[in-house]
């Protein structure tokens, strides 16, 4: 396997720079997820590490050589497209072997390498079957064993599970990092579902205009995101914002002033921001807490509640503020209805502060 490293990457389209300037270490063997909203340039970037792409500026460096102008085939990457571009003639074992043939590899070392990738996705029984007979599922194992029979040096995936339904998604997901703890192989992989990235990646870039918003372990951004954006981005549902104001400090605790005059505390260090700047609250849906409307917290009224088995979200309104707060009800905790008046709270600790430019202000730890 082999690192990949892109320095100074940018890539323009007639007068639109799509890429920005990319600088990225991706470790040997390390599973990394880039993942941003659609436009954003991720897939430009990985088809640019293919070598499908030309780079505009920068140097592309996989297992310490400079790529930038080395053919596709040579570059030891082997890609899974979101089609899976199988052809319906050949059966399973010879379209994984196809490009093994194509390659003058001895037909005994292409069935051998063929039934090692057949055993690792758990597919050795369709070998033989053609492409129409497929689920959409095996068929993407099929297009990922082309891949492993190539024994490449890096796998690059671009969003190769949006084409299958939900329960099949999750199942592959399943798959995917069982094959990576196997191969113990550096894999690139291009997704905008946030719930893919946070639950498959050891590393995630996020990406917004053509350029890395945050690069971290999941818990990193999930726990301290850099900004605003990050902090939308990544969680299900999104995080809630409130606008407000600085209204002073208590030890750790910085005080917010939301609309309506309701005061919050949030453990957070405002050394950016003077007493009566304005910020953004935000607080992730599993954090808020549901109170009488006579109780302490945030006054809101509910506007909807859906009922999700396992858990229920109680979107409510807070006078001043333009979108809905969503809160994460537990099974067992009793719901209001629709129209009923509550109090939303959260400890201190679970808050986040962003300032006028959205950059989150650095969190303190709470004792």
């Amino acid at each position: 396997m082999a690192s990949v490293r892109l320095q100074g990457i940018t890539k323009q389209y007639e007068d639109n720079l799509v890429i920005k300037g990319i600088d990225l270490d991706i470790a040997d063997g390390e599973f990394v997820v880039l993942v941003g909203p659609s436009g954003c340039g991720k897939s430009t970037l990985l088809r640019i590490v293919a070598g499908l792409e030309q780079v505009g500026e920068g140097t592309v460096e996989i297992g310490g050589r400079v790529c930038n102008d080395v053919d596709p085939a040579r570059r030891g990457i082997a890609m899974v497209f979101q089609s899976y571009a199988l052809y319906p003639h050949m059966t399973v074992a010879e379209n994984m072997g196809f490009a093994l043939k194509l390659a003058k590899v001895p037909r005994p070392e292409i069935a051998e390498r063929v039934a090692r990738a057949a055993e690792i996705l758990q597919i050795g029984h369709l070998l033989e079957r053609r492409p129409r007979a497929l689920s959409g599922g095996q068929r993407q194992r099929v297009a990922i064993g082309r891949a492993i029979v190539r024994k490449p040096e890096v796998f690059l995936f671009d969003e190769p599970l949006s084409n299958l339904d939900a329960a099949l998604r999750g199942q592959t997901r399943v798959e995917l990092a069982r094959l990576h703890r196997e191969l113990g192989a550096t894999m690139i992989y291009v997704t905008h579902d946030q719930v893919e990235a946070m639950t498959l990646g050891q590393k995630i870039v996020v990406f917004n205009g053509g350029r890395i918003e945050q690069a971290g372990t999941p818990l990193e951004l999930y726990e301290r995101p850099a900004n605003r954006f990050v902090a939308g981005f990544l969680g299900s549902p999104r995080m809630n914002f409130l606008p407000g104001t600085l209204a002073g400090e208590e030890g750790a605790a910085v005080h917010v002033r939301l609309p309506g005059g309701h005061v919050v505390q949030v453990a957070a260090d405002a050394a950016r921001a003077a007493p009566g700047a304005a910020v953004t609250l935000g607080v992730r849906p599993e954090h808020l807490r549901l109170g009488p409307p006579d109780g302490p917290g945030i006054p809101a009224v509910v506007a909807l509640v859906e009922y999700l088995g396992d858990a229920a979200i109680v979107h409510a309104q807070v006078d001043g503020v333009p979108e809905m707060l969503a809160l994460k009800c537990r099974p067992e905790a009793p719901c209001p209805q629709a129209g009923a008046r509550i109090a939303l709270a959260f400890d201190p600790g679970h808050g986040h502060l962003f300032d006028a430019d959205d950059a989150a202000l650095p969190r303190v730890p709470v004792a």
